[in-house]
Parts: C-alpha cells; sequence; structure tokens
C-alpha cells in the first residue's frame, strides 16, 4: 500500500488521508510478529526507484547488538544527506516474559545542502510482552532543532511537513499496535524523519525516499507450560518417598539463590577503581526487573570512576537498555558472567567480542537507565557458570565475593584516553587523564627521606581527582536502586 502513495503525485486536498496510508502502512514487511521477540534499527536509509537502498548498517536482534559509526555523506559530497556520526542498538528477549528495544540516532543532519537541518534525530522504540499484558512506547523519539526550508519546526506526532512543490516530510513518523491472541504482544515502529519527494530535485528522481531514526521492536509472550494434570484419584504404592537429591543449589527460579559457587582459581579484581561504597541489597524488591527482586550489589561512587573487568575474559552485549541504560556483560574464562550496569560512557575496550585483562577500564560509574536521578553507583551482578541455566534468576549474592575481591591501587588508563559519554560523542579527544599529583616542592635535597614524605601517598585528591582506595569496610547500612 505504501508504494501506491509513492507512485502518484499528492494532490494537497488528500494530504491527510495519504498521511493516514503512510502511518499505517509503514510497518508492512516488517520483523516477524510471531511468539518471541525482534527489533531492527537504523540510522539513514535512502530508497531511489529501480536501486539498491543506500545507508548505515541495519541491526537486527535477537541477537543484541550496538553501533557506533562515524560520519556519512550520500553521495560521497554529502550533497543529499550528510551527518556527523550515527548510533545503533537493538535487543531482545523470547519467553513468557518477552521484551524488545531499537535505537537510532544520527546528529548534525543536513538534507539537500542544508535545506533541511537537525542537531538530533533520535528514533526509539521498547515493547513487551507477558502471560496477562503487552505495551509499548517510543521512548526519547525527537528531532532537535529542525530548521525546514529556512524555517524553524517543533516537531510533532506523525505531523506532515510540506517541502516546496516537490515533496513532503513526515516528522516522528509513529504506529503501536497489539494483538491479544494466541498471547499478549505489541509491535511498535517509528520513523523520527521520512521524507518523500513528489518530484525530481537535489539530485534524487520523483517517488524516492530519505529514511532518517527508524526503530522496530515487537514482543509476544510464549504460551506458559500446561499446568499438570491431578490424578482422579491417589494412587500409591506402599513405598516410602525417597529423599530428593540434592545439587547444591534449589531448582526455584522466583527467589534469589543462597548459595555461594566457587567462580574457579582466577585473580578478581574489584569492579570500581578508588573510593566506593556498597550494602548487601541482593534480594531486596524491585518492581521493574523479572522476578521482582534485586540481582546484585549497587557500588557508590562518584561520576566517572573507572569500572574494572574484574577477571580475564570476553565482553559482549555493550549497548543500551531501559532498565540498566548504558551496559555490558563479561564472560571469565571458566564462563561465569557478570552484569555491569548503569554506565556513564565506556572505555574503547568496551566493544563486543573484546578480550581483556582483569583491571583493564571498561567504562565509567555513572546513573543511566532507571538509575536517573539516583546517586551514582554501578549495578553489579554475578551468575555463576553452573546456574546459567536457570536465566536471569541465576544470579548470586555478590556481596561476599566484593568483600573478598582484591582492589587494585593502580590500572591502566591508556584504553581510556579519548572516552566520551555517548552523548557526547563528537567531544575532542582527552590528551591525558590525571590521576594523583604530588608537590615536591618542599621537599629538601639534602634529606633524601623528604622526597619519599613528598611522594608519600596523600588520604585527599585534588578537585578532578580521583581518590586512592582506603581499607575495605563494608558500610552497615546504604541505599539500594
Amino acid at each position: 500500500m505504501r508504494r501506491l502513495v509513492h507512485r502518484f503525485p499528492l494532490i494537497p486536498a488528500l494530504a491527510g488521508a495519504c498521511l493516514l496510508v503512510v502511518a499505517l502502512g509503514a510497518s508492512d514487511g516488517s520483523a516477524d510478529r510471531s511468539a518471541g521477540a525482534t527489533a531492527r534499527a537504523w540510522a539513514i536509509k535512502v530508497i531511489v526507484p529501480g536501486q539498491a537502498a543506500a545507508g548505515t548498517r541495519v541491526l537486527v536482534a535477537p541477537s543484541d547488538a550496538v553501533a557506533y559509526d562515524g560520519a556519512f555523506a550520500y553521495p560521497a559530497d554529502g550533497s543529499i544527506v550528510a551527518a556527523s556520526s550515527v548510533t545503533t542498538s537493538v535487543s531482545a528477549t523470547s519467553g513468557t516474559q518477552a521484551s524488545a528495544g531499537a535505537t537510532s540516532q544520527v546528529t548534525s543532519l543536513a538534507i539537500f545542502k542544508d535545506e533541511i537541518t537537525a542537531s538530533t534525530v533520535t528514533g526509539e522504540t521498547h515493547a513487551s510482552a507477558g502471560p496477562s499484558s503487552a505495551s509499548g512506547d517510543t521512548g526519547v523519539t525527537a528531532v532537535s532543532d529542525l530548521v525546514v526550508l529556512g524555517q524553524p519546526v517543533t516537531a510533532t506526532a506523525n505531523q506532515q511537513i510540506q517541502l516546496g512543490d516537490w515533496g513532503y516530510a513526515i516528522a516522528l513518523e509513529q504506529k503501536g499496535q497489539r494483538v491479544d491472541k494466541p498471547t499478549p504482544g505489541h509491535h511498535d515502529f517509528v520513523t523520527a524523519l521520512d521524507i518523500f519527494l513528489t518530484a525530481d530535485h537535489g539530485g534524487l528522481p520523483a517517488q524516492s525516499e530519505i529514511q532518517i531514526g527508524y526503530a522496530e521492536a515487537n514482543a509476544q509472550a510464549s504460551e506458559p507450560p500446561p499446568l499438570p494434570v491431578a490424578p482422579s484419584r491417589p494412587t500409591t504404592t506402599g513405598k516410602q518417598p525417597k529423599e530428593p537429591k540434592s545439587k547444591g543449589f534449589p531448582p526455584v527460579l522466583s527467589k534469589p539463590l543462597d548459595v555461594k559457587p566457587t567462580l574457579g582459581r582466577g585473580g578478581y579484581v574489584f569492579p570500581v577503581y578508588g573510593n566506593s561504597s556498597y550494602t548487601d541489597t541482593y534480594g531486596a524488591p524491585r518492581g521493574d526487573v523479572p522476578g521482582g527482586w534485586h540481582h546484585g550489589d549497587d557500588i557508590f561512587a562518584a561520576l566517572g570512576a573507572p569500572i574494572l573487568a574484574v577477571e580475564h575474559g570476553t565482553v559482549f552485549s555493550v549497548g543500551w537498555n531501559k532498565v540498566g541504560g548504558w551496559r555490558l556483560w563479561l564472560r571469565d574464562d571458566h564462563g561465569n558472567e557478570f552484569y555491569y550496569a548503569h554506565l556513564s560512557a565506556y572505555s574503547p575496550l568496551a566493544v563486543n567480542g573484546a578480550i581483556v585483562n582483569a583491571g583493564d577500564v571498561l567504562g565509567f560509574v555513572g546513573n543511566t537507565g532507571d538509575a536517573e536521578g539516583t546517586p551514582y553507583h554501578l549495578h553489579f551482578e554475578v551468575h555463576p557458570v553452573g546456574l546459567l541455566g536457570l536465566g536471569y534468576d541465576g544470579a548470586v549474592n555478590p556481596t561476599p565475593y566484593l568483600d573478598a575481591w582484591r582492589r587494585l591501587q593502580d590500572v591502566r588508563f591508556d584504553a581510556a584516553v579519548g572516552w566520551a559519554p555517548p552523548s557526547l560523542a563528537n567531544a575532542p579527544k582527552a590528551g591525558a587523564i590525571l590521576l594523583q599529583s604530588s608537590d615536591i616542592s618542599s621537599a629538601s635535597g639534602l634529606d633524601p627521606a623528604s622526597i619519599e614524605r613528598a611522594l608519600a601517598p596523600s588520604a585527599h585528591a585534588g578537585e578532578g581527582g580521583l581518590l586512592l582506595p582506603q581499607p575495605a569496610s563494608k558500610p552497615s547500612s546504604g541505599p539500594g536502586g
């Protein structure tokens, strides 16, 4: 249906009707809507009749993925579309509790040599479904500082904008659809800025289309397993039942686990560098996570405090989700997995598939995701290899591990040079990071011990510096989150 709209010039009197057709037809050919979860996203796509589409890479979940790409230009001189950076991410989780999310963002957008400009274009959508309900939303979808043919425009949902006599644009094009059978599900898509040509213009023929900030999410709950059928009457064998065999952990998925498996022989280190505090909040009630309980501990530290790999292993699932914000996972060489959430930024080592050593800087403390507005902290989880079969509820209490792990006094920061928060990806690269300075101007050249005293670690740090680790002590109480 959508191609019929593109094939014929629009008559102004029919603009409202055509907009309805476009909005309803935009999700045709979308990701599979059967039970499960899928997501798709792309930042820029240029569709020209009779030609293969051009644009940025397309990400598809269920395999979680994130892409941070640099400048984009089409054609090479950027005369049709130009942008300074693009970011794309997708995630999807299937099951009786299914969820999916997709985000695409473009910065410093210019179309047809500045006839259409925007500082930031973001498309974001989420879908979630359970046994009794399903919902979706468009997150932070927006077009900032939009200027069309010299006129500033405040974008509203499914707003049509006339482009002279050569085309029209739809700002914040979006649609959500709920299904109830056979199980609850929700399908959502958004195109932050969609441009259609009704006549040749700027090097593109009529019926061409430019999509900016596309995101699509689909989630439909799986059928729950059937309940066991009770026998019509009791059956007995006359034998006493045998005691169940214990494997060291309870086969229960709906409540916290009271076990502490050995993770393996390794040089595990504390996941936050510098001064920090934490308390045992594992198992505390949490309404926004599966199971309704806290699967880890919150380690409170200053904004930007370095986050470290706890052991040699492989980084995976780097990117954004609605609850964890900027997050990542680490799988050590024994198969144990560790979850880091609410980061303010990543280091260059935070790349899917990267091999890291214990103590390598992966990112920096923040409060992104559902932690926005709370004190800065790292949400940290431990998932032992022997419990991975339990899914997300295989997390164990990280407190005894954190109590025992070594706090590093020194870390390598060469990997962190040039980091910037995802929203400031175009900021100038840092030339150095100051950890601590010592004033030796008072040292006497006649007394060698005076230089040693001047260089001794200080209990305090200057503004902008990082505090040296203090002796580990577990606070008696602290905030959860």
